[in-house]
């Protein structure tokens, strides 16, 4: 029987496909080009692959505004080139999850097309969110809503009616309590499951079951994203998304072995365990670590929060450092810490908006302490998720010239945010080349000319470079793994040490001094040791 508990302790790689590797040299990553780059993935050891969007999608948020669910873009590739890239992963051994986009369409999905064809109250209209207006003439929106990235959350069509897009305009939300969305996304986890992908990474799992109830309540009303305990938000977490989630797992476990889904859910931490239940979906993203300055009582207090829940649900916990979203930890760690009092992390976005100039990055200090915290994360029980590039130390990109922008972010909040491109800047695969071996031409967001000295190629040949310390840490990490428990060991204030099953240690010093280190051999380290001692912002591996 095949095991169907791979993806409780796995590391999974995200891939943004549109930024990992370009094989026919118009700018844009494709399917064919992580098909060429599976023994790079083989290499660095992880366990699975997470494709990001690769559907057909005008790009209004790169990729997440889909036109067709069961298709690839053609300019990434084709649906033999995905059959193609998932051989080549599963004979190398690495398990495939893709991303799967159901809060939303794009406004090209032939589905939304016809709604806007169709009159007022049509069954095509009734497979979105339409609804009439207010004010004089139904001239105003229904509520005061505001979108995730910026302005209202609902767009008004030519005969008068108002769509609600909890995203972007380009996004409308789909109507989950429709019977027909339910059964078309039935068929098309079906579709990709029968082509032999092994899980489902949910985008925006939280937001799919919504009661719009009229009145409906103002914006000073709603609780913010994440922070509802209750359930009763009128579209983010609501108990009832649960009921469609049951019925994804059904579908699931038809196959063996059972496909895997892990839920993008910002919500209450006490409300999470839901999603992630062996009935649902059966992991849910915990991105408690990514939101969190460096600091040893703020990790602590998240890894015993997150597997005490784990424990409780029976799912596995889910680490995460950097992905898609946000910046890069290895930027947001050389930056300053939060305010006091601060419930969240440094988050690096107003560095971004400075264009990288304020307040003042420690490039090196950033990366020190990304490779401890890195390594860190893989020593934890659960599955740890790295994001394409962190394994080569890359920072994030400020200063992409306006011009050049991608993101909705950026051009609907001007002058408030810069958007993620920053974090999306293509691979440099080697020291040369146009960029830098991610195509034989440019590539669509433009690279720093320091992304030659962290190319891939000139890695490989540096015996003390993040690629390698990762490699390692990975190799390691697959022959340590043992029953998903630890055990905290006496320490200082500023250091983390904990025991694994089977007497691996890990140890990180958080401080400003060195530490000794306890007895053992040393397996691996994040950075240079000091003879017997550990210095700061480093992490040892202990036998």
């Amino acid at each position: 029987m095949k095991d169907p508990h791979w993806w409780r302790q796995a590391a999974v790689y995200q891939i943004y496909p549109r930024s990992f590797s370009d094989s026919n040299a118009d700018g844009l990553g494709d399917l064919p080009g992580v098909t060429a780059k599976v023994p790079y993935l083989a290499q660095l050891g992880v366990d699975a692959v997470w494709l990001s969007p690769f559907y057909p999608s005008a790009l209004a948020d790169g990729g997440y505004d889909v036109d067709d669910y069961r298709a690839v873009d053609p300019r990434l590739g084709s649906l033999a080139d995905f059959d193609d890239m998932a051989a080549a992963l599963h004979s190398a051994g690495i398990k495939l999850i893709v991303d799967i986009v159901p809060n939303h369409s794009s406004n090209r999905h032939a589905w939304f097309q016809e709604a806007l064809a169709s009159p007022k109250g049509s069954p095509a209209r009734n497979r979105y969110i339409f609804r009439d207006g207010t004010g004089p003439g139904g001239s105003l929106p229904p509520s005061d809503w505001q979108s995730v990235f910026g302005g209202s959350a609902w767009e008004q069509v030519p005969d008068g009616q108002w769509y609600l897009h909890l995203f972007a305009s380009e996004q409308p939300d789909f109507n989950w309590e429709n019977p027909e969305v339910r059964a078309e996304f039935l068929t098309t986890l079906r579709f990709w499951s029968d082509r032999g992908v092994d899980g489902f990474r949910i985008d925006v799992a939280h937001a799919l079951a919504k009661d719009l109830a009229e009145p409906l309540a103002t914006s000073a009303e709603l609780a913010a994203e994440g922070e509802g305990l209750d359930g009763g938000h009128p579209f983010w977490d609501r108990d009832e998304v649960h009921e469609i989630y049951a019925e994804w797992r059904k579908l699931f476990n038809e196959y063996d072995p059972p496909r895997t889904a892990v839920a993008e859910a910002w919500v209450h931490a006490s409300r999470r365990g839901r999603y992630a239940s062996p009935e649902g979906l059966g992991q849910a993203f915990n991105f408690d670590l990514l939101q969190a300055d460096f600091d040893a009582a703020r990790f602590r207090e998240i890894i015993t929060a997150n597997l005490d829940q784990a424990a409780a649900t029976g799912a596995s916990s889910t680490w995460v450092l950097s992905n898609h979203d946000v910046v890069r930890h290895a930027t947001r760690y050389g930056l300053p810490p939060a305010p006091a009092g601060s419930s969240k992390g440094q988050d690096g976005k107003a560095w971004v908006f400075s264009g990288g100039t304020e307040p003042a990055l420690d490039r090196e200090l950033g990366l020190r302490r990304a490779r401890a915290a890195t390594l860190l994360m893989l020593a934890l029980p659960g599955s740890a998720y790295l994001y394409q590039g962190e394994e080569l130390g890359l920072h994030e990109v400020a200063d992409i010239p306006d011009a050049d922008r991608q993101d909705p972010t950026f051009y609907r909040n001007p002058g408030v945010d810069k958007g993620r491109d920053g974090c999306r800047v293509p691979l440099p695969w080697t020291a040369e080349g146009p960029s830098f071996g991610f195509g034989a031409g440019s590539a669509h967001l433009p690279q720093p000319e320091h992304f030659a000295s962290a190319a891939v190629s000139a890695q490989e040949q540096d015996g003390d470079s993040t690629l390698l310390f990762y490699r390692r840490a990975l190799e390691l990490r697959g022959k340590q793994q043992g029953p998903e428990e630890l055990d905290w060991l006496d320490s200082p204030a500023a250091v983390l040490h904990f025991r694994r099953p089977g007497g691996w240690q890990s140890i990180t010093n958080f401080g400003t001094e060195s530490i000794g280190l306890p007895a053992g051999s040393v397996l691996h380290s994040s950075g240079p040791l000091d003879g017997g001692l550990l210095p700061p912002d480093t992490t040892a591996w202990l036998a």
